[in-house]
């Protein structure tokens, strides 16, 4: 067994946020993962007490610590509902990161996360290939969403994907020529360049309506989220200094995203990683973080156009993304961009909850995953809205999917493509 002295040295600088739980239980009152288990390790709580185990050396289970540290959505709801403002997403990111440190990466995370994702260029070209197989690979589910199903037996043939897109947005942008003097630079994210490229062209369509000029840097890599999240502080910090070198550049007043995830990591766990990096970099890093906006927020801020409808518009129905809710609270902007974009708006009964993707949550825990988005998936339908939009391309997934599996009707929109499209005068979607 390996010698714990090691990683407590590792968790120490964890100690003091670890001691100011006081295990009061509001985390679990406000977490989706238990209320869908009922179990003390699937609470912040108790995953805060498996770690002062650790750092104690009264546990020895570095790897089931791990595995439980895992199974979590990574949602921030515990922290928003903590009466002592224990940072428990910047814990857990920490913790993970010196576990793997610790116990080193799994090989296929280790191939995915190095040998792909932290090498922006590779990772597009790998990527670009696979539109290609798509359709030698899957059959399509629901057209109107754009679903697929993979041609395997079994459980594997019953997901409902959502297929990657022809022409990723980085492709459909390399010939834009932006303004000398753009002051606004776009920070696309993974899924919006390989999944939701229409999200990515109306977010600068919107942002040129308000009179901005806006570049879209070559090159941009992922924000490094999947990386930390899985413990791999290497990759997380080559991708930061990719990203860094692309977006640092001086006359910059805003860094905007239309994903919420991606607004969350540039402007919170960025500044949370670079306090181990040289003072000129860190600095660097914390300028960058401020002008990070996700893009409802920043609408709301300079102030949306308002649209005046020839036609009735479609009803639509709000999803709060976990990160936009929690890490930014900034779940108001959205509603202010639908109004100026003359929505009907119905809200569900609690737009806040998860709609339980949580990254690779997803991919390691997917009945759960799934059982948790079906609460989602009846509160939309209740509302009878025609439309869920959101803020973010993971959860537009994860709710693609649900709304495929149950054959329902109801489309997939993000909030600015609502606004963009009323902004040209069209209908959002068809009525």
């Amino acid at each position: 067994m390996r010698e714990l002295a090691g990683l407590a040295v590792l968790l120490a600088r964890l100690e003091d946020q670890l001691q100011a739980c006081m295990r009061c239980g509001f985390c679990q009152a406000a977490c989706p993962l238990y209320a869908q288990t009922g179990r003390e390790e699937d609470v912040a709580r108790g995953k805060l007490a498996l770690l002062r185990g650790l750092l104690e050396r009264s546990l020895a289970e570095a790897e089931e610590v791990r595995r439980l540290l895992e199974r979590c959505l990574l949602c921030g709801a515990c922290a928003a509902a903590c009466p002592r403002g224990v940072e428990v997403m910047e814990i857990f990111l920490q913790a993970r990161a010196a576990l793997g440190e610790y116990l080193g990466l799994p090989a296929a995370k280790r191939l995915v996360l190095r040998g792909l994702l932290a090498r922006p260029t590779r990772f597009h070209r790998v990527l670009a290939a696979a539109p290609r197989l798509q359709g030698l690979l899957t059959r399509p589910a629901r057209p109107e969403l754009d679903t697929a199903c993979l041609r395997l037996p079994g459980r594997l043939g019953r997901r409902h994907l959502k297929r990657l897109a022809e022409v990723p947005l980085h492709r459909r942008v390399a010939l834009r020529t932006a303004a000398a003097d753009a002051r606004v630079l776009f920070f696309s994210g993974c899924l919006i360049d390989k999944v939701f490229p229409g999200t990515g062209l109306a977010t600068l369509a919107a942002l040129e309506r308000q009179g901005l000029a806006v570049e879209v840097p070559a090159a941009q890599g992922c924000c490094g989220l999947p990386a930390l999240a899985a413990g791999d502080r290497d990759s997380f910090l080559a991708l930061l200094r990719h990203n860094l070198g692309l977006f640092s550049r001086p006359g910059v007043e805003a860094v905007v995203t239309a994903c919420a995830t991606c607004a969350a990591t540039l402007r919170r766990f960025w500044p949370l990683a670079a306090r181990e990096l040289p003072p000129a970099e860190r600095r660097t890093v914390e300028a960058v973080a401020a002008r990070v906006q996700e893009v409802s927020t920043f609408l709301a801020a300079v102030g949306p156009r308002v649209v005046h409808r020839p036609r009735p518009a479609p009803s639509v129905t709000c999803h709060d993304p976990c990160h936009l809710t929690h890490s930014l609270a900034g779940n108001q902007a959205p509603r202010e961009v639908l109004s100026a974009a003359g929505a009907r708006l119905v809200e569900m009964a609690r737009p806040q909850d998860c709609c339980g993707l949580g990254g690779s949550f997803a991919l390691q825990h997917r009945e759960l995953s799934l059982a948790i988005g079906r609460r989602k998936l009846e509160q939309v339908l209740a509302t009878g809205a025609q439309v869920v939009v959101t803020s973010c391309p993971a959860c537009m997934l994860q709710l693609s999917e649900l709304l495929s599996q149950a054959g329902a009707g109801v489309q997939v929109r993000h909030v600015v493509e609502i606004y963009a499209q009323a902004l040209a005068g069209e209908e959002a979607v068809p009525a």
